[in-house]
């Protein structure tokens, strides 16, 4: 059996200095003291680690560009993170790197190792990789969190599982006891944050709640939701984003389904458009556009080296209440 090649944790077990310094000793030597610089080298060659590309020198250009990794382009919620990330690395003078992972761990795993090969930092945006797989990559670049908590990582989080408590209160006040929610990928971290959240606050309510999918983060995925939802007995339900409510609001009035008289309709994100809908989409929203800026701040800060920016943050959420809820039919 091949043996396993040293990682730069192995190098920094070995010469007692933390992953980011052997890191750096690669990538920038010029950010380490010679003293340090020498013990991890000689710890390295002792070894036998080899860095790999993402640890090579500084690649032409690499130091004023940040790459950027949405799971889905074409949903709307991202357009404000995007817009708000690269309005404010233009203000850092950073140029801003996009990709799309399409809602695939491969696909964003293999964009990721080569684009961090050639920028300074990475912002992941509900990232589907593994927890293993985003620290591997933090130890060769500065990495960000949207939306998902990594330990070790900076993270910016709006709490919409918080949102999703507001929301099973909601309903319940308007005498709903039978609720369902539409989940979204099951590899999705704040997709659990959300069904938990749902779970508790209807348990403690004394509501019962059924677990229905996973269904893709779409419009489809919500058609599909919406068929699963018919062939059960809540009076309404919550889904994980406001695309697979859309998709299931749709859907249930195609086939006659009247929302919010039949059933009640609850989104999350609040989308643009999310009050196009008719009727209008009761949704959860968060300051996505402070998720964008506060990204590219606090690699800038460790980039940089300079301020005391907090590195993990979290954004409340509140209720847009509309017309897709309303109160549970009699009967």
């Amino acid at each position: 059996m091949e043996r396993e090649r040293p990682t730069i944790y192995d190098v920094a077990r070995h010469c007692g200095v933390a992953a980011s310094t052997v890191s750096r000793t690669f990538s920038n030597p010029a950010r380490v003291s010679a003293g340090t610089r020498e013990r991890v080298q000689a710890a390295a060659r002792e070894i036998g680690y080899e860095p790999r590309p993402l640890a090579r020198a500084e690649a032409p250009g690499r130091i004023r560009t940040l790459t950027l990794v949405v799971s889905d382009i074409s949903n709307p919620y991202y357009v404000t993170v995007i817009k708000a990330a690269q309005a404010r690395a233009i203000e850092r003078n950073y140029t801003l790197a996009l990709t799309d992972s399409d809602e695939s761990a491969q696909v964003e795993a293999n964009n990721l190792r080569h684009l961090l090969a050639t920028t300074s930092g990475g912002i992941l945006s509900t990232s589907r990789l593994s927890d293993e797989t985003v620290q591997q990559l933090a130890g060769y670049r500065p990495l960000v969190m949207i939306n998902r908590e990594i330990e070790g990582v900076p993270s910016l989080v709006v709490d919409t599982a918080a949102g999703m408590r507001k929301a099973v209160r909601h309903l319940a006040v308007l005498g709903h006891r039978r609720l369902a929610y539409l989940s979204g990928p099951r590899n999705s971290w704040i997709n659990g944050q959300r069904w938990r959240a749902v779970q508790d606050e209807a348990s403690s309510l004394g509501l019962q709640v059924s677990f229905l999918g996973p269904f893709a983060p779409n419009r489809q995925g919500g058609q599909e939701a919406a068929e699963a939802l018919m062939l059960g007995k809540g009076s309404a339900a919550i889904a994980y984003n406001d695309l697979i409510a859309i998709g299931a609001l749709h859907r249930l009035q195609a086939v006659g389904v009247r929302v919010p008289e039949d059933l009640s309709l609850v989104g999350c994100d609040d989308i643009f458009g999310a009050d196009f809908t008719v009727p209008g989409l009761t949704t959860i929203a968060g300051p996505a556009d402070k998720l964008g800026w506060c990204a590219v701040d606090i690699l800038h800060e460790r980039l940089t080296g300079r301020g005391d920016l907090q590195a993990s943050r979290s954004f409340e959420s509140h209720l847009v209440i509309r017309g897709s809820t309303g109160p549970a039919p009699q009967g």
